[in-house]
């Protein structure tokens, strides 16, 4: 290694190195210097510092020589995205960036130019939203992820140079980030007890909204996917149904929309009872057609599928018999009823928790769950086995009592 290459390369006291190196910019001199390489791992060796010195370089250099092409506000980028950049975004998603913007950062940021916002400002942002105004962590998660959006799509049209690029976004140890969550946040699985599950399949038993109540507790479908399930997607001779559409409002229509991510389409198997019951839902309904027939033709409502076409809604499982649609409000009725006379804190996604945790505590394999959950990724699906439930504390007593 040469004289030169050794310059600006230093050991640390716990044996790993680091580097430096000094440029002049508009007559100021500006340092830099780094102990991780672009993987974000310690630099171990002389050698490695000297490569990554050298990487670091190369790319400040290369900052100074780029030009943005014109200085943009953070609204200006935000408007440039919605004309261009989010075709093919979910509804719910276009929807949820639009609440965030009006109502929060356009005030704040709109009329910033983008490369005048520095990290400590988002990081002090983000930290009053969480501390401060008291939002729900997962809240604050997506103005995070508005910052990044909109801090890459002025990268990537040049609003934005890349050394600015890196610090908000890319660089582990200074980039933006979400506050340290507090001890109390409530992340937890949340899923009901045998008991609580009784004294649900009780209160269910018989009423309009069985059927979905025992899609969310014996399959864990989310609460759009269940209302928008079509019968053409149950296979009773095999025993599944076939998640691949979902229910949503859209500026006032009922409407069945794609799933939001890729992971959530999947084929979901059917216990035996629950195929049974199913076969006798199917049988009722076929009975239903002919004797309400006028009834259903008169209060059925035609909504439109995921291909725009208008489709009625006695195509779905979860219509009544007399024809009339239950939608996803038709589940709050039961949420208030239960609270008041059962005591039960209930969400119907709960009882996807309580699915997933069910299918955990019997060691059901990773990748499986995963499948059946329709979850993008794996560790999401392992909180299911972290979560600590009534019967696995009681396994635990049982293993510590034979200890």
């Amino acid at each position: 290694m040469t004289q030169t290459q050794n310059l600006g390369i230093s050991q640390l006291p716990n044996g790993n190195w680091c580097y430096r190196f000094t440029r002049t910019v508009d007559g100021r001199r500006v340092n830099r210097k780094g102990s991780k390489d672009e993987a974000g791992n310690p630099l171990k060796t002389k050698r490695a510092a000297a490569q990554a010195k050298a990487i670091a370089e190369m790319r400040f250099d290369a900052s100074l020589n780029q030009k943005t092409e014109r200085r943009m506000t953070f609204g200006e980028v935000y408007a440039e995205y919605c004309e261009q950049g989010r075709s093919g975004k979910a509804y719910s998603t276009i929807k949820k960036q639009e609440s965030l913007w009006r109502n929060h950062l356009e005030d704040k940021f709109g009329s910033r130019f983008i490369d005048d916002i520095s990290v400590a400002e988002v990081n002090d942002y983000l930290s009053h939203l969480y501390y401060n105004e008291g939002r729900a962590y997962k809240y604050v998660e997506g103005f995070l992820k508005m910052f990044y959006l909109i801090f890459g799509q002025a990268y990537s049209r040049n609003y934005l140079a890349v050394d600015a690029y890196n610090k908000l976004c890319v660089n582990k140890d200074v980039r933006i980030t979400m506050p340290k969550m507090k001890i109390d946040e409530d992340t937890d699985i949340v899923a009901f007890s045998r008991e609580e599950t009784d004294r649900l399949d009780a209160y269910f038993k018989g009423s309009n909204a069985e059927t979905a109540y025992l899609l969310g507790k014996g399959c864990g479908l989310r609460i759009n996917e269940c209302y928008g399930l079509k019968w053409e997607n149950v296979d009773l001779e095999h025993g599944t149904i076939t998640i691949d559409r979902q229910m949503q409002y859209q500026d006032g229509l009922i409407k069945l929309v794609p799933l939001k991510t890729r992971n959530a389409r999947r084929t979901v198997y059917l216990s035996q009872k629950l195929k049974e019951y199913f076969i006798r839902l199917e049988a009722e309904t076929r009975a239903h057609a002919a004797d309400l027939k006028a009834q259903r033709a008169q209060n059925c409502t035609y909504i439109y599928d995921v291909d725009g076409s208008r489709i009625s809604s006695l195509e779905l499982v979860n219509s009544l018999p007399n024809g009339k649609i239950q939608t996803v409000n038709s589940m709050k009725y039961h949420s208030r009823t239960i609270k008041t006379a059962l005591k039960i804190d209930f969400k119907y996604h709960y009882l996807r928790h309580t699915y997933g945790t069910r299918l955990a505590e019997v060691n059901t394999p990773t990748h499986i769950l995963c499948n059946q959950m329709g979850h993008a990724s794996g560790k999401v699906t392992e909180r299911y086995y972290l979560a600590v439930s009534q019967t696995g504390i009681d396994i635990l007593v049982r293993n510590l009592n034979a200890v």
